[in-house]
């Protein structure tokens, strides 16, 4: 009986080498061409993410692996937001406009959606605004409305879910804690997480 080595280095070393968050299955591939193991179950991988996210607690280390996207990455803790803002305000350059950011909110929150019914909400066009989103992928086409022109629909991207640190869209806060209003654009989680987005 072949016996299972411990998964804890391996683990830890694919989740830090991925540049997106990792899924269970991706490390299941990883681990059983690197390994020579074809039984491996979701059980023992969830146990062994656990298990570094453990690890890197005990050693008081800055980083946690955290579940985002569907996937697991390892992120820094809330202690250290200060160091990573600051880090953040120098690459602001990859900021999102205010007019992308409230577009982005809309979609993330109504979506499926069509630029109109976006339009309605903003009172202004937001053609540009969608554009520079589909160009970094933070949006993506979702077929078509069943309404009179066929309109297209819009709807985020798990690259929206990653650059937010969210886990999938259940995670966004609700309409009531952000906005009185039901037609007022709603808030993003935060506006610093634009900078740090992963534009491709």
């Amino acid at each position: 009986m072949t016996t299972t080595p411990d998964l804890r280095p391996w683990i830890q070393t694919l989740i830090f080498c991925a540049t997106e968050p990792i899924t269970v299955e991706q490390l299941d591939a990883c681990l059983t061409e690197a390994l020579g193991i074809s039984d491996l179950t979701a059980e023992q991988i969830l146990d062994g993410i656990d298990a570094v996210d453990a690890q890197l607690a005990e050693k008081g280390m800055a980083f946690r692996v955290r579940a985002v996207a569907g996937g697991y990455q390892l992120l820094t803790e809330p202690t250290y937001q200060s160091a990573v803002e600051a880090l953040i305000k120098q690459k602001s350059r990859r900021r999102l406009s205010t007019s992308m950011l409230e577009t982005l909110a809309i979609i993330a929150y109504k979506q499926p959606i069509t630029k109109l019914a976006i339009e309605q909400i903003r009172g202004v066009s937001c053609d540009y605004a969608v554009q520079k989103l589909l160009e970094k992928e933070l949006i993506e086409l979702r077929g078509k409305a069943e309404t009179v022109g066929r309109p297209v629909l819009y709807g985020t991207t798990p690259r929206f879910l990653h650059g937010f640190g969210l886990n999938d869209l259940r995670d966004l806060p609700q309409l009531r804690d952000v906005a009185a209003d039901e037609d007022a654009p709603p808030v993003l989680p935060t506006e610093d997480a634009t900078a740090a987005l992963p534009m491709p």
